[in-house]
């Protein structure tokens, strides 16, 4: 099966999927690919097998990766409310993939690096000669 049909038919979401989708997404060039895969676990760590999770649960430093996380689309956040015995409202935060968009992170990805590659190749054909400055 090839990555884009793999990314298209997500079902669970796998370390290698989000460290791609979290490089894409944030800096592909600037985030190095290590870096990128421990924060993929460490968020995955929070969900487990979970499609969310709540949001108390997160410490001040997770929580800003997680917003971070959501600039990217990578992550969003929703919340419900009920209604206590006593008559006050209560609401409560959650954390949720956004499966769709880490979807066309990683194919958006694969599809950059190809024209990446196009655009250098043209550069690649030029000789010496086209690279001196003329003087006159």
């Amino acid at each position: 099966m090839a990555k884009s049909e793999k990314a298209g038919k997500m079902d669970t979401l796998t370390l290698d999927d989000l460290t791609v989708a979290i490089r894409n997404g944030i800096d592909r060039e600037g985030m190095p690919e290590e870096q990128a895969k421990h924060m993929a676990q460490h968020i995955l760590n929070f969900f487990g097998y979970s499609e969310r999770i709540i949001d108390n649960i997160l410490e001040p430093e997770d929580r800003d990766a997680f917003y971070m996380l959501e600039d990217t689309g990578i992550l969003t956040t929703e919340r419900e409310e009920t209604t206590l015995y006593d008559g006050r409202e209560w609401r409560i935060h959650y954390w949720l993939f956004r499966k769709e968009r880490i979807t066309e992170l990683i194919e958006g990805g694969s599809a950059m690096d190809a024209e990446a590659e196009d655009v250098s190749s043209v550069y690649d054909e030029l000789d010496a000669e086209a690279w001196q400055r003329n003087s006159s």
